[in-house]
């Protein structure tokens, strides 16, 4: 059923951050999936103003959605293994996501699906599904640093020009700078969480979250500057991520930064250690 438009934009606001960007109303993001709705084997959406980057829905609410849908689509699906993104244009308007089954084996579902806005085709992606196994090895080199409890560290979405979307988040800055400051180290360590609560697909709020961090070549900068994510490549660490306190460690480090790119990697940690996922990132930079 589709949801009335009282279900979709009711929200109450719990933290002054949520208005930094001059927001009377915010849609938490638990009641911005749930507004998403069945259209002949399609799934529709509308991105309230307060979930973009500029005027596209960011690359991290484009992936979550997609995965959002595909879990609508199909029954029984093993964990998420690997999922790769491509941008290709900007989500405006009413999105759609289209999805099929490439290829289902004894323990793997690939699955590709579309995501496409009022502009046409807006992003791409193939994501794989794998049921876990017995295993002769145990080895990751994956180990999180030794770092304070959130409620120990400054706030993180300080700088300015903050993306809507970013209003949703709360950050705490553990190592590192913010976007703006001229460093030459580009990399930040930041706990992340989202400040809604609400229900929801565990999977499908990290990945949402995963995104939820400026690339961290810009902290090299001193001005403001322009970057749109090209391509998104993530794999999961963990069958069945969880945070109960809804923080997250994440820390981002850009391996490049010239001719007009940037290449990043993010890893995130659940607060008992454990590694979750990992992810590599190509931004495209204007400036």
């Amino acid at each position: 059923m589709k949801p009335s438009a009282h279900s979709r934009n009711a929200v109450s606001l719990t933290s002054p951050s949520l208005i930094r960007n001059g927001y009377n109303q915010m849609t938490p993001f638990s009641a911005l999936t749930a507004a998403m709705y069945e259209d002949g084997g399609s799934h529709l959406i509308s991105v309230p103003q307060d979930w973009l980057q500029g005027r596209t829905a960011y690359g991290g609410l484009s992936a979550a959605l997609t995965l959002e849908a595909i879990y609508r689509s199909e029954e029984a699906l093993p964990p998420l293994r690997s999922a790769q993104f491509c941008f290709i244009g900007p989500a405006t308007g009413e999105l759609r996501v289209s999805n099929s089954v490439l290829r289902k084996g004894k323990s793997t579902v690939v699955v590709g699906a579309s995501l496409d806005g009022e502009s046409g085709i807006a992003v791409r992606s193939t994501l794989c599904f794998g049921t876990g196994r017995a295993s002769a090895h145990n080895y990751n080199v994956f180990e999180m640093p030794v770092v304070p409890a959130p409620e120990s560290c400054p706030s993180y979405y300080t700088f300015p020009n903050l993306p809507n979307f970013m209003s949703h988040f709360d950050g705490r800055l553990v190592h590192g700078e913010r976007p703006g400051t001229g460093s030459d180290v580009p990399e930040m360590t930041v706990w992340v969480k989202h400040l809604d609560s609400g229900k929801g697909l565990d999977v499908v709020r990290l990945l949402a979250l995963a995104d939820a961090l400026p690339p961290s070549s810009l902290i090299m900068s001193s001005v403001p500057t322009v970057i749109s994510t090209m391509t998104w490549s993530i794999d999961m660490l963990s069958a069945e991520p969880r945070s109960p306190s809804g923080w997250w460690l994440v820390r981002c480090e850009a391996d490049t930064s010239q001719n007009g790119y940037s290449v990043q990697r993010t890893t995130i940690w659940n607060p008992d250690g454990e590694p979750i996922l990992v992810a590599t990132q190509n931004v495209a930079i204007f400036g």
